[in-house]
Protein backbone atom coordinates (compact mmCIF):
# COMPACT_ATOMS: atom_id res chain seq x y z
CA UNK A 1 0.00 0.00 0.00
CA UNK A 2 1.35 3.73 -1.10
CA UNK A 3 0.29 6.53 0.74
CA UNK A 4 -0.74 9.45 -2.21
CA UNK A 5 0.83 12.31 -1.60
CA UNK A 6 -1.13 15.24 -0.17
CA UNK A 7 -0.14 18.30 2.23
CA UNK A 8 1.80 17.06 5.06
CA UNK A 9 2.72 13.60 3.31
CA UNK A 10 5.39 12.30 1.38
CA UNK A 11 6.13 8.66 0.27
CA UNK A 12 5.41 6.07 2.80
CA UNK A 13 4.30 8.83 5.40
CA UNK A 14 0.84 9.97 6.16
CA UNK A 15 -0.64 12.80 8.87
CA UNK A 16 -3.51 11.56 11.16
CA UNK A 17 -6.57 12.92 10.78
CA UNK A 18 -8.60 15.06 13.14
CA UNK A 19 -10.50 11.79 14.20
CA UNK A 20 -7.90 9.22 14.40
CA UNK A 21 -5.44 11.98 16.57
CA UNK A 22 -8.75 11.94 18.76
CA UNK A 23 -8.57 8.79 18.79
CA UNK A 24 -5.05 9.23 20.44
CA UNK A 25 -5.46 11.89 22.49
CA UNK A 26 -8.74 10.33 24.18
CA UNK A 27 -6.48 7.81 25.60
CA UNK A 28 -5.35 7.27 29.08
CA UNK A 29 -4.66 4.86 31.86
CA UNK A 30 -7.95 4.19 32.28
CA UNK A 31 -9.66 4.72 29.14
CA UNK A 32 -7.95 1.94 26.50
CA UNK A 33 -8.73 3.27 23.14
CA UNK A 34 -8.23 -0.31 21.35
CA UNK A 35 -10.65 -2.36 19.31
CA UNK A 36 -10.99 -6.03 19.57
CA UNK A 37 -11.81 -8.40 16.89
CA UNK A 38 -11.93 -11.82 17.77
CA UNK A 39 -12.02 -15.01 14.87
CA UNK A 40 -12.77 -18.25 16.12
CA UNK A 41 -11.66 -21.64 13.58
CA UNK A 42 -12.74 -24.64 13.59
CA UNK A 43 -9.19 -26.42 13.41
CA UNK A 44 -10.35 -29.98 12.95
CA UNK A 45 -9.59 -29.98 9.56
CA UNK A 46 -6.49 -27.79 9.33
CA UNK A 47 -4.42 -29.44 6.62
CA UNK A 48 -0.86 -31.14 8.33
CA UNK A 49 -2.85 -30.78 12.06
CA UNK A 50 -3.15 -27.34 13.64
CA UNK A 51 0.18 -26.55 15.74
CA UNK A 52 1.31 -22.79 16.79
CA UNK A 53 4.20 -22.46 14.66
CA UNK A 54 2.08 -23.65 11.32
CA UNK A 55 -0.48 -20.85 12.24
CA UNK A 56 2.54 -18.57 12.29
CA UNK A 57 3.68 -19.47 8.69
CA UNK A 58 0.33 -19.40 7.11
CA UNK A 59 -0.76 -15.98 9.55
CA UNK A 60 2.76 -14.42 8.40
CA UNK A 61 1.85 -13.65 4.64
CA UNK A 62 -1.86 -12.88 5.30
CA UNK A 63 -0.60 -9.82 7.94
CA UNK A 64 1.99 -8.88 6.03
CA UNK A 65 0.22 -8.34 3.41
CA UNK A 66 -1.64 -5.82 4.84
CA UNK A 67 0.22 -2.24 5.52
CA UNK A 68 -1.42 -0.92 7.78
CA UNK A 69 -0.48 -3.53 10.27
CA UNK A 70 3.33 -1.90 9.43
CA UNK A 71 2.11 1.50 10.20
CA UNK A 72 3.71 3.16 13.34
CA UNK A 73 3.53 6.83 14.76
CA UNK A 74 6.16 9.34 14.39
CA UNK A 75 5.49 12.37 16.81
CA UNK A 76 6.36 15.72 15.58
CA UNK A 77 8.99 17.66 17.23
CA UNK A 78 7.14 20.04 19.40
CA UNK A 79 4.10 18.39 19.28
CA UNK A 80 3.47 20.97 16.49
CA UNK A 81 0.88 18.94 14.76
CA UNK A 82 -0.84 15.91 15.08
CA UNK A 83 1.64 12.72 14.53
CA UNK A 84 2.31 11.26 11.26
CA UNK A 85 2.59 7.16 10.04
CA UNK A 86 5.21 6.05 8.90
CA UNK A 87 4.91 2.43 7.19
CA UNK A 88 7.73 -0.71 8.27
CA UNK A 89 9.34 -3.10 5.76
CA UNK A 90 8.27 -6.06 8.00
CA UNK A 91 6.37 -6.88 10.94
CA UNK A 92 8.00 -8.15 14.65
CA UNK A 93 6.15 -11.46 14.38
CA UNK A 94 7.78 -12.70 17.75
CA UNK A 95 6.09 -9.62 19.37
CA UNK A 96 2.83 -9.05 17.65
CA UNK A 97 1.54 -12.88 17.71
CA UNK A 98 1.37 -14.25 21.24
CA UNK A 99 0.23 -18.00 22.03
CA UNK A 100 -2.21 -18.22 24.80
CA UNK A 101 -4.08 -20.59 26.77
CA UNK A 102 -8.25 -21.04 27.62
CA UNK A 103 -9.05 -22.22 31.06
CA UNK A 104 -10.48 -25.78 31.40
CA UNK A 105 -13.30 -26.42 30.64
CA UNK A 106 -12.56 -23.88 27.48
CA UNK A 107 -16.12 -23.13 26.65
CA UNK A 108 -17.72 -19.20 25.61
CA UNK A 109 -16.83 -18.72 29.18
CA UNK A 110 -13.76 -18.82 29.59
CA UNK A 111 -12.63 -17.36 26.14
CA UNK A 112 -14.56 -14.15 27.26
CA UNK A 113 -12.76 -13.96 30.53
CA UNK A 114 -9.67 -14.38 28.57
CA UNK A 115 -10.32 -11.74 26.11
CA UNK A 116 -11.55 -9.29 29.03
CA UNK A 117 -7.93 -9.70 30.69
CA UNK A 118 -6.48 -9.22 27.30
CA UNK A 119 -8.85 -5.89 26.54
CA UNK A 120 -7.17 -4.41 30.23
CA UNK A 121 -3.99 -3.44 29.45
CA UNK A 122 -2.89 -0.75 26.85
CA UNK A 123 -0.68 -1.12 23.80
CA UNK A 124 2.91 0.14 23.07
CA UNK A 125 2.85 3.44 21.60
CA UNK A 126 6.94 2.41 20.59
CA UNK A 127 5.28 -0.04 18.01
CA UNK A 128 2.68 -0.95 15.50
CA UNK A 129 -0.26 -0.68 17.66
CA UNK A 130 -1.65 -4.07 17.16
CA UNK A 131 -1.13 -7.60 19.10
CA UNK A 132 -2.48 -10.84 17.86
CA UNK A 133 -3.57 -13.28 20.12
CA UNK A 134 -4.05 -17.49 19.16
CA UNK A 135 -5.37 -18.49 21.84
CA UNK A 136 -5.60 -22.39 22.12
CA UNK A 137 -7.37 -25.35 24.67
CA UNK A 138 -11.14 -24.64 23.48
CA UNK A 139 -13.35 -27.42 23.20
CA UNK A 140 -14.16 -29.24 20.29
CA UNK A 141 -10.87 -28.80 17.84
CA UNK A 142 -11.33 -24.57 18.27
CA UNK A 143 -8.63 -21.92 18.83
CA UNK A 144 -9.46 -18.05 18.43
CA UNK A 145 -7.46 -15.36 17.15
CA UNK A 146 -7.74 -11.92 19.31
CA UNK A 147 -6.90 -8.94 17.38
CA UNK A 148 -6.02 -5.93 19.45
CA UNK A 149 -5.76 -2.92 18.04
CA UNK A 150 -6.15 0.56 18.44
CA UNK A 151 -8.70 2.75 17.67
CA UNK A 152 -6.11 5.28 15.74
CA UNK A 153 -5.67 2.68 13.04
CA UNK A 154 -9.21 1.90 12.22
CA UNK A 155 -12.40 2.66 12.38
CA UNK A 156 -15.51 0.01 12.50
CA UNK A 157 -15.76 -0.25 8.68
CA UNK A 158 -11.45 -0.15 8.00
CA UNK A 159 -11.72 -3.00 10.61
CA UNK A 160 -13.74 -5.16 8.96
CA UNK A 161 -12.22 -4.95 5.55
CA UNK A 162 -8.79 -6.07 7.30
CA UNK A 163 -11.02 -8.73 8.67
CA UNK A 164 -12.05 -9.93 5.48
CA UNK A 165 -8.81 -9.49 3.85
CA UNK A 166 -6.96 -11.31 6.71
CA UNK A 167 -9.76 -14.53 6.34
CA UNK A 168 -10.21 -14.64 2.53
CA UNK A 169 -7.80 -15.41 -0.44
CA UNK A 170 -4.20 -14.47 0.13
CA UNK A 171 -2.90 -11.62 -2.28
CA UNK A 172 0.54 -12.47 -2.35
CA UNK A 173 1.05 -9.22 -4.96
CA UNK A 174 -0.45 -6.76 -2.58
CA UNK A 175 2.99 -6.67 -0.02
CA UNK A 176 4.10 -3.71 -1.01
CA UNK A 177 7.06 -2.60 1.47
CA UNK A 178 8.17 0.71 2.19
CA UNK A 179 11.21 0.78 0.69
CA UNK A 180 8.95 -0.40 -2.51
CA UNK A 181 7.56 3.58 -2.21
CA UNK A 182 9.75 5.67 0.24
CA UNK A 183 11.87 8.77 0.36
CA UNK A 184 14.66 9.37 2.49
CA UNK A 185 13.62 9.20 6.58
CA UNK A 186 12.51 12.30 7.42
CA UNK A 187 14.25 14.76 9.86
CA UNK A 188 13.18 16.83 12.52
CA UNK A 189 13.14 19.59 9.72
CA UNK A 190 11.30 17.87 7.28
CA UNK A 191 8.64 17.14 9.98
CA UNK A 192 8.67 20.67 11.02
CA UNK A 193 8.11 22.56 7.27
CA UNK A 194 5.05 19.68 6.72
CA UNK A 195 3.69 21.01 10.07
CA UNK A 196 3.72 24.49 9.30
CA UNK A 197 2.72 23.66 5.95
CA UNK A 198 -0.54 21.74 7.51
CA UNK A 199 -1.24 24.08 10.14
CA UNK A 200 -1.84 26.94 6.90
CA UNK A 201 -3.83 25.04 5.15
CA UNK A 202 -6.06 24.62 7.80
CA UNK A 203 -5.74 28.19 8.65
CA UNK A 204 -7.03 28.84 5.01
CA UNK A 205 -10.26 26.02 5.43
CA UNK A 206 -11.46 27.83 8.88
CA UNK A 207 -13.70 30.94 7.10
CA UNK A 208 -15.40 28.32 5.55
CA UNK A 209 -15.69 25.53 8.22
CA UNK A 210 -17.09 28.22 10.38
CA UNK A 211 -19.17 29.29 7.58
CA UNK A 212 -20.22 25.88 7.01
CA UNK A 213 -21.19 25.17 10.73
CA UNK A 214 -23.17 27.86 11.60
CA UNK A 215 -25.58 27.15 8.40
CA UNK A 216 -25.65 23.33 9.90
CA UNK A 217 -26.42 24.24 13.20
CA UNK A 218 -29.14 26.61 12.07
CA UNK A 219 -30.77 24.10 9.81
CA UNK A 220 -30.83 21.58 13.20
CA UNK A 221 -32.13 24.08 15.08
CA UNK A 222 -35.09 24.93 12.24
CA UNK A 223 -36.25 21.91 11.68
CA UNK A 224 -35.94 20.96 15.49
CA UNK A 225 -38.77 23.88 16.09
CA UNK A 226 -40.65 22.43 13.02
CA UNK A 227 -41.19 18.98 15.33
CA UNK A 228 -41.58 20.15 18.14
CA UNK A 229 -40.72 18.45 21.93
CA UNK A 230 -41.48 14.49 21.67
CA UNK A 231 -42.28 13.34 25.37
CA UNK A 232 -40.93 10.19 24.85
CA UNK A 233 -37.64 10.85 23.27
CA UNK A 234 -34.57 12.44 25.33
CA UNK A 235 -33.47 15.97 24.94
CA UNK A 236 -30.26 16.31 23.16
CA UNK A 237 -26.75 16.56 25.32
CA UNK A 238 -29.15 15.24 28.24
CA UNK A 239 -28.25 11.88 29.04
CA UNK A 240 -29.98 11.00 32.74
CA UNK A 241 -27.60 9.67 35.63
CA UNK A 242 -27.22 5.62 35.44
CA UNK A 243 -25.25 2.97 36.62
CA UNK A 244 -23.56 3.02 33.11
CA UNK A 245 -22.03 6.19 33.96
CA UNK A 246 -19.27 6.65 36.56
CA UNK A 247 -15.29 7.06 36.99
CA UNK A 248 -14.16 3.97 34.41
CA UNK A 249 -11.44 1.42 36.31
CA UNK A 250 -9.02 0.54 33.80
CA UNK A 251 -10.18 -3.51 34.30
CA UNK A 252 -12.27 -4.70 31.24
CA UNK A 253 -14.85 -7.47 31.42
CA UNK A 254 -16.04 -9.17 28.16
CA UNK A 255 -18.88 -10.94 26.88
CA UNK A 256 -20.47 -12.67 23.58
CA UNK A 257 -23.54 -13.53 22.37
CA UNK A 258 -24.63 -14.86 18.61
CA UNK A 259 -28.08 -14.72 16.96
CA UNK A 260 -29.06 -16.37 13.39
CA UNK A 261 -29.15 -13.16 11.36
CA UNK A 262 -32.35 -14.81 9.49
CA UNK A 263 -34.36 -14.22 12.77
CA UNK A 264 -33.06 -10.62 12.98
CA UNK A 265 -34.01 -9.78 9.47
CA UNK A 266 -37.23 -11.64 9.53
CA UNK A 267 -38.20 -9.52 12.54
CA UNK A 268 -37.38 -6.30 11.12
CA UNK A 269 -38.85 -6.89 7.61
CA UNK A 270 -42.35 -8.01 9.90
CA UNK A 271 -42.18 -4.43 11.11
CA UNK A 272 -41.20 -2.21 8.83
CA UNK A 273 -37.93 -0.98 10.69
CA UNK A 274 -34.24 -1.27 9.78
CA UNK A 275 -31.89 -3.94 11.01
CA UNK A 276 -30.40 -1.56 13.17
CA UNK A 277 -33.43 0.02 14.49
CA UNK A 278 -33.90 -3.68 15.79
CA UNK A 279 -30.19 -3.98 17.26
CA UNK A 280 -30.86 -0.62 19.38
CA UNK A 281 -34.43 -1.56 20.15
CA UNK A 282 -32.93 -5.00 21.93
CA UNK A 283 -30.42 -2.66 23.14
CA UNK A 284 -33.11 -1.00 24.85
CA UNK A 285 -35.13 -3.67 26.02
CA UNK A 286 -31.97 -5.09 27.47
CA UNK A 287 -30.98 -1.59 29.53
CA UNK A 288 -34.11 -1.46 30.95
CA UNK A 289 -34.10 -5.05 32.97
CA UNK A 290 -30.24 -3.65 33.67
CA UNK A 291 -31.62 -0.42 34.98
CA UNK A 292 -34.52 -1.76 37.00
CA UNK A 293 -31.77 -4.20 38.49
CA UNK A 294 -29.13 -1.82 39.24
CA UNK A 295 -30.41 1.37 40.07
CA UNK A 296 -33.81 0.47 40.73
CA UNK A 297 -35.50 2.36 37.86
CA UNK A 298 -36.00 3.22 34.43
CA UNK A 299 -37.87 6.10 34.08
CA UNK A 300 -36.12 8.34 31.64
CA UNK A 301 -34.97 7.14 28.03
CA UNK A 302 -30.85 6.91 27.54
CA UNK A 303 -28.59 8.19 24.57
CA UNK A 304 -27.01 6.14 22.71
CA UNK A 305 -23.46 6.96 20.38
CA UNK A 306 -23.88 5.11 17.58
CA UNK A 307 -21.03 5.67 14.73
CA UNK A 308 -21.80 6.15 11.59
CA UNK A 309 -19.37 5.91 8.66
CA UNK A 310 -18.57 8.61 5.95
CA UNK A 311 -16.87 6.20 3.90
CA UNK A 312 -18.11 2.63 3.32
CA UNK A 313 -15.15 1.55 0.92
CA UNK A 314 -14.67 -1.89 0.88
CA UNK A 315 -11.13 -1.24 -0.35
CA UNK A 316 -10.56 1.09 2.92
CA UNK A 317 -8.25 -0.70 5.44
CA UNK A 318 -6.93 2.23 7.22
CA UNK A 319 -7.83 5.63 8.93
CA UNK A 320 -11.05 7.15 10.83
CA UNK A 321 -13.49 8.35 8.87
CA UNK A 322 -16.76 8.20 11.13
CA UNK A 323 -19.39 10.67 13.27
CA UNK A 324 -21.66 10.01 15.66
CA UNK A 325 -25.78 9.97 15.85
CA UNK A 326 -27.15 9.88 19.29
CA UNK A 327 -30.83 8.51 18.82
CA UNK A 328 -32.93 8.19 22.36
CA UNK A 329 -33.52 4.77 24.05
CA UNK A 330 -36.80 4.36 25.18
CA UNK A 331 -35.68 2.41 27.80
CA UNK A 332 -38.67 3.86 30.20
CA UNK A 333 -41.29 2.10 27.85
CA UNK A 334 -42.30 -1.51 29.19
CA UNK A 335 -44.32 -2.27 26.16
CA UNK A 336 -41.66 -3.74 23.20
CA UNK A 337 -43.23 -2.83 20.07
CA UNK A 338 -43.90 1.18 21.25
CA UNK A 339 -39.91 0.72 22.20
CA UNK A 340 -39.71 -0.40 18.55
CA UNK A 341 -41.74 2.46 17.14
CA UNK A 342 -39.94 5.30 19.23
CA UNK A 343 -36.50 3.56 18.23
CA UNK A 344 -36.73 3.74 14.79
CA UNK A 345 -38.62 7.21 15.33
CA UNK A 346 -35.23 8.69 17.38
CA UNK A 347 -33.11 6.89 14.38
CA UNK A 348 -34.75 9.05 11.64
CA UNK A 349 -34.44 12.32 13.26
CA UNK A 350 -30.89 11.42 14.73
CA UNK A 351 -30.12 10.93 10.90
CA UNK A 352 -32.22 13.50 9.63
CA UNK A 353 -29.86 15.84 12.08
CA UNK A 354 -26.93 14.82 11.06
CA UNK A 355 -27.93 15.28 7.45
CA UNK A 356 -28.84 18.58 8.25
CA UNK A 357 -25.58 19.42 10.16
CA UNK A 358 -23.41 17.86 7.25
CA UNK A 359 -21.71 14.13 7.68
CA UNK A 360 -17.92 15.38 7.88
CA UNK A 361 -18.47 18.65 9.73
CA UNK A 362 -17.56 17.66 13.23
CA UNK A 363 -14.91 15.43 12.13
CA UNK A 364 -13.29 18.40 10.36
CA UNK A 365 -13.28 20.39 13.37
CA UNK A 366 -11.10 17.48 15.09
CA UNK A 367 -8.52 18.82 12.61
CA UNK A 368 -7.70 21.93 15.14
CA UNK A 369 -7.57 19.76 18.02
CA UNK A 370 -4.14 20.98 19.85
CA UNK A 371 -1.47 18.66 20.03
CA UNK A 372 0.21 19.80 23.16
CA UNK A 373 -2.68 20.46 25.06
CA UNK A 374 -5.46 17.95 24.51
CA UNK A 375 -4.18 14.50 25.76
CA UNK A 376 -3.46 16.40 29.61
CA UNK A 377 -7.00 17.28 29.51
CA UNK A 378 -8.55 14.04 28.23
CA UNK A 379 -6.65 12.29 31.15
CA UNK A 380 -7.44 14.83 33.55
CA UNK A 381 -11.01 14.65 32.71
CA UNK A 382 -11.17 10.75 33.03
CA UNK A 383 -10.01 10.58 36.15
CA UNK A 384 -13.37 12.83 37.35
CA UNK A 385 -15.93 12.37 34.59
CA UNK A 386 -18.77 10.62 37.12
CA UNK A 387 -21.43 11.03 34.23
CA UNK A 388 -21.85 11.51 30.86
CA UNK A 389 -22.22 14.92 29.10
CA UNK A 390 -23.53 13.47 25.48
CA UNK A 391 -24.33 9.92 25.72
CA UNK A 392 -24.81 6.98 27.82
CA UNK A 393 -23.23 4.46 25.91
CA UNK A 394 -21.79 3.56 22.57
CA UNK A 395 -23.44 1.13 20.59
CA UNK A 396 -22.45 0.05 16.97
CA UNK A 397 -23.46 -2.09 14.62
CA UNK A 398 -21.38 -3.02 11.58
CA UNK A 399 -21.79 -4.78 8.90
CA UNK A 400 -18.74 -7.98 8.96
CA UNK A 401 -17.57 -10.33 6.05
CA UNK A 402 -20.28 -12.06 3.93
CA UNK A 403 -18.37 -14.80 2.97
CA UNK A 404 -17.50 -17.72 5.02
CA UNK A 405 -13.42 -17.42 5.46
CA UNK A 406 -11.53 -20.53 5.12
CA UNK A 407 -7.87 -20.49 5.76
CA UNK A 408 -6.09 -23.63 4.58
CA UNK A 409 -8.90 -25.44 5.51
CA UNK A 410 -9.55 -23.96 9.07
CA UNK A 411 -12.89 -22.64 8.99
CA UNK A 412 -14.00 -19.20 10.95
CA UNK A 413 -17.02 -20.08 12.32
CA UNK A 414 -17.76 -17.14 14.26
CA UNK A 415 -16.88 -13.35 14.55
CA UNK A 416 -16.81 -10.76 17.44
CA UNK A 417 -15.68 -7.67 17.31
CA UNK A 418 -16.11 -4.14 20.40
CA UNK A 419 -15.13 -0.90 20.44
CA UNK A 420 -13.49 0.96 23.29
CA UNK A 421 -15.56 2.35 26.46
CA UNK A 422 -15.22 5.70 26.95
CA UNK A 423 -14.92 8.71 29.67
CA UNK A 424 -17.51 8.78 31.77
CA UNK A 425 -19.29 5.57 30.24
CA UNK A 426 -18.40 1.96 31.57
CA UNK A 427 -20.01 -0.17 28.80
CA UNK A 428 -19.97 -0.45 24.71
CA UNK A 429 -22.25 -2.60 22.58
CA UNK A 430 -21.36 -3.88 18.98
CA UNK A 431 -22.73 -5.70 17.02
CA UNK A 432 -21.50 -7.26 13.93
CA UNK A 433 -22.91 -9.58 11.43
CA UNK A 434 -20.65 -12.24 9.61
CA UNK A 435 -22.49 -14.54 6.96
CA UNK A 436 -25.80 -15.89 8.49
CA UNK A 437 -25.14 -14.22 12.25
CA UNK A 438 -25.58 -11.19 14.02
CA UNK A 439 -22.70 -11.42 16.71
CA UNK A 440 -23.15 -9.47 20.01
CA UNK A 441 -20.66 -8.48 22.45
CA UNK A 442 -20.26 -6.12 25.57
CA UNK A 443 -17.51 -4.76 26.67
CA UNK A 444 -17.74 -3.20 30.51
CA UNK A 445 -15.19 -2.01 32.87
CA UNK A 446 -14.89 -3.97 35.84
CA UNK A 447 -17.37 -2.02 38.28
CA UNK A 448 -20.37 -1.79 35.60
CA UNK A 449 -21.86 -5.14 35.96
CA UNK A 450 -21.46 -8.51 38.15
CA UNK A 451 -21.39 -10.14 35.22
CA UNK A 452 -21.07 -9.39 31.43
CA UNK A 453 -23.02 -11.95 29.92
CA UNK A 454 -26.13 -10.41 31.88
CA UNK A 455 -26.29 -8.05 29.27
CA UNK A 456 -25.86 -10.81 26.66
CA UNK A 457 -28.51 -12.31 27.99
CA UNK A 458 -30.51 -9.53 28.05
CA UNK A 459 -30.03 -8.54 24.62
CA UNK A 460 -31.17 -12.38 23.68
CA UNK A 461 -34.14 -11.85 26.11
CA UNK A 462 -35.23 -8.33 24.81
CA UNK A 463 -35.35 -9.42 21.21
CA UNK A 464 -37.43 -12.63 22.33
CA UNK A 465 -39.65 -10.46 23.99
CA UNK A 466 -40.11 -8.26 20.49
CA UNK A 467 -40.80 -11.07 18.51
CA UNK A 468 -43.49 -12.45 21.06
CA UNK A 469 -44.82 -9.13 20.97
CA UNK A 470 -44.95 -8.81 16.98
CA UNK A 471 -46.53 -12.69 16.88
CA UNK A 472 -43.60 -14.41 15.52
CA UNK A 473 -42.05 -17.65 16.80
CA UNK A 474 -40.03 -17.02 19.91
CA UNK A 475 -38.31 -20.60 19.44
CA UNK A 476 -34.68 -18.91 17.65
CA UNK A 477 -33.29 -20.65 15.20
CA UNK A 478 -29.74 -21.98 16.71
CA UNK A 479 -26.48 -20.55 15.34
CA UNK A 480 -25.01 -24.53 14.61
CA UNK A 481 -21.67 -23.37 14.13
CA UNK A 482 -21.19 -21.51 16.86
CA UNK A 483 -19.96 -22.47 20.86
CA UNK A 484 -22.72 -22.70 23.55
CA UNK A 485 -23.91 -19.78 24.97
CA UNK A 486 -22.54 -18.40 28.59
CA UNK A 487 -25.67 -17.49 30.24
CA UNK A 488 -24.43 -15.06 33.43
CA UNK A 489 -23.32 -16.68 36.74
CA UNK A 490 -25.66 -16.73 39.57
Amino acid sequence: MKWGAGPGERGGMKRLNGVDALMLYTETPEIHMHTLKIGVLDVSSFEGGYSFDLFRQIAYPRLQAMAPLRHQLVDVPLKLHHPMWVVNDDIDFDYHVRQVRVPAPGGRRELDQLIGEIASTPLDRSRPLWEMYVAEGLADNRIATIHKVHHVLADGVASANQMAAAIGPLEPASDVRLSDCADAPWTRVDLLKAAGRDHVGLIRKLPRLVRETAEGVSRVRRRSRERGRHPDLARNFAPPACFINHVVSPGRRFATAPLALADVKETSKHLGVTLNDIVLAMAAGALRRLLLRYDGRADSPLIAGVPVSYNTSPERLVGNEFTYITPSLPVHVEDPLERVRLTALSTTIAKEDHHLLGPTLLPAWMSYLPTALAPGVFRRQAKRVESASVMNLTISNVPGPRQRGDIEGAIVSEIYSVGPVVSGSGMNITVWSYVDQLAISVLTDDLTLDDPHEATDAMIDAFTEIRSAAGLSTNLTPVGSAMPLAAAAG
